[in-house]
C-alpha cells in the first residue's frame, strides 16, 4: 500500500489547505456559505483525493484520484484568482498563496505524468 505522507504532492496539497483556511477567515461574512464554503472544500478536497488514491490497488484507480486532486487544485486556483479580483484575499497574503498553488499544481500534475508514461509506452 501507498504512504500518501511519503508523496511531496500530498505535503504541498495539505499546506495549501491550512493557507486556504487562513486566508478564508478574513473574507467578509455574507460569503461565509459561498466562497468561503466552496474554496475550502475544493482545497480539502485535493489532499483528501491523494489519499483515497494511495488506498486503491490499481495504479489506474490511483491515477484516475490523482486527477480527480487535480481537478480540485485547478478548481481551487480559479477561487482564490476570483478572490483576489473580488478584494477578498489580503494584499500580503495573495502572492504567498498563488505560489503555494503552483508549487501543488506542478508536482501533481508531474506525479501524474510520471505515473502515465510507463502505460503509455505500449500504445505507440
Amino acid at each position: 500500500m501507498r504512504d500518501h505522507r511519503k508523496l511531496r504532492a500530498f505535503e504541498l496539497a495539505d499546506r495549501l489547505v491550512l493557507e486556504v483556511y487562513q486566508a478564508t477567515r478574513a473574507f467578509p461574512r455574507e460569503e461565509r456559505w459561498g466562497l468561503v464554503s466552496q474554496m475550502r472544500r475544493a482545497a480539502v478536497s485535493v489532499p483528501a483525493n491523494i489519499v483515497e488514491g494511495c488506498a486503491r490497488s490499481s495504479e489506474r484507480e490511483y491515477v484516475h484520484f490523482l486527477g480527480q486532486a487535480l481537478g480540485s487544485l485547478r478548481e481551487v486556483g480559479y477561487l482564490i484568482d476570483l478572490s483576489r479580483r473580488l478584494g477578498f484575499v489580503d494584499a500580503s497574503v495573495a502572492p504567498r498563496l498563488e505560489s503555494q498553488y503552483q508549487d501543488s499544481a506542478a508536482t501533481l500534475a508531474a506525479l501524474i505524468r510520471s505515473l502515465q508514461r510507463p502505460s503509455q509506452a505500449g500504445r505507440g
